[in-house]
């Protein structure tokens, strides 16, 4: 399967080498433009490509790993989403004088935020709950498999998203819709950080 990566740091770098390693078409995106990528698609491979996010977010699984002060500009001017499905990875953290903080969303959920961004699109989250370091780590651990956790209100797109954490090692687990779900999945909240594996 295609998919697209709108954000080429930690987090997406990370999922570019799972994908591509799992056999999937990968095209990576960033705000500098697709010349600044050709190191990282040298490493990753014939699968991989890059573009611009408008390229990226056409596939059709795209994921959201930009960091959250830089959301509305990647995500202004794409392609209409038309039913396509976005894979957001992404935690309301931003960094001012202070230094890094969490942003407070009132009683919504980061992804009722970033629904809004990306309106016709099927949103699911996932990818959120792990730091980077263990998230790019092999996903097969002590005999088991690494849990993410998704969440989403469209049982087919979960359905997809979950056989694509699947094929790249991962266990998928199902928390729910996208609020009470996500809502589990914020930082600070119980599935927040928590590297759990799954055994046969």
């Amino acid at each position: 399967m295609k998919m697209g990566i709108v954000g080429a740091g930690k987090i997406g770098r990370a999922l570019a080498r799972h994908l591509t390693r799992s056999g999937h078409e990968v095209i990576v995106s960033n705000s500098r433009g697709p010349d600044s990528l050709k190191p990282l698609v040298a490493e990753l491979g014939p699968k991989s490509k890059a573009g611009t996010a408008a390229e990226a977010a056409a596939a059709p699984v795209v994921f959201l790993t930009v960091n959250w002060a830089q959301l509305p500009g990647a995500l202004s001017g794409l392609p209409a989403w038309n039913g396509r499905i976005a894979v957001d990875t992404t935690n309301p953290y931003v960094t001012d004088e202070s230094g890094l903080r969490l942003l407070d969303l009132g009683k919504r959920t980061s992804s009722e935020v970033v629904a809004e961004m990306v309106p016709g699109a099927r949103l699911v989250k996932a990818f959120n709950t792990l730091f980077d370091v263990v998230l790019a780590a092999d996903p097969r651990e002590a005999g088991g498999r690494r849990v993410v956790f998704l969440s989403g209100d469209d049982a087919k797109a979960k359905g997809e998203v979950s056989t694509v954490i699947e094929q790249l090692g991962f266990a998928a687990i199902d928390v729910g819709g996208l609020v009470d779900g996500g809502k589990l999945q914020q930082p600070g909240r119980p599935l927040a950080g928590l590297n759990l594996v799954r055994l046969p």
